[in-house]
């Protein structure tokens, strides 16, 4: 697998749905094969398929194959897929797993990674907060346009020698 390749990962057998055992195993193999977290993918960037069948309770086969995009008469090519990598059989033996409330405390996300999403607040790379402001329609009707005389501010008047001098305000 290339470095930052996301494969496809398929779970297949009744057992990875029935058996509470190999659901957790399965989940575990997802945990580690996963590769990184991507929004969207594309078909040509697949370049690896991984499957894990469960045959019963205590087998499971893992193999790896590489899609193949053949032409087609339609817009999606069509999807061969050629094995390529490891093929294994694994056998669950010993197990010892988590039990039912630490192991629902393990896959809690923390609440700083689910953020609530908040209307109109974006967030750029830096950290900064983005908003977006609606401002109602404005009466302009209401807005007083003339200038009053009365507020207006009138020049100082000279006094006479001995007078106090003050401002008309």
């Amino acid at each position: 697998m290339t470095l930052g390749s996301k494969p496809c990962i398929v779970l297949e057998g009744a057992a990875f749905e029935s058996d509470p055992d190999m659901k957790r195993i399965g989940n575990l193999m997802v945990d580690w094969f996963r590769g990184p977290k991507v929004d969207t993918v594309r078909l040509e960037g697949l370049e690896t398929v991984i499957v894990f069948t469960a045959i019963d309770e205590k087998t499971i086969a893992l193999r790896v194959y590489r899609p193949l995009l053949k032409k087609s008469a339609t817009a999606t090519p069509r999807v061969e897929l050629a094995e390529m990598g490891p093929s294994l059989n694994l056998e669950v033996m010993r197990k010892k797993l988590a039990d039912d409330t630490l192991f629902k405390l393990a896959c809690k996300k923390p609440k700083a990674l689910m953020k609530k999403r908040r209307k109109n607040m974006s967030e750029d790379v830096f950290g900064n907060q983005l908003a977006r402001v609606h401002v109602g329609k404005q009466r302009t009707d209401d807005i007083q346009t003339r200038k009053v005389k009365a507020l207006k501010k009138t020049p100082l008047v000279e006094a006479a020698p001995g007078e106090e001098v003050a401002m008309k305000e």
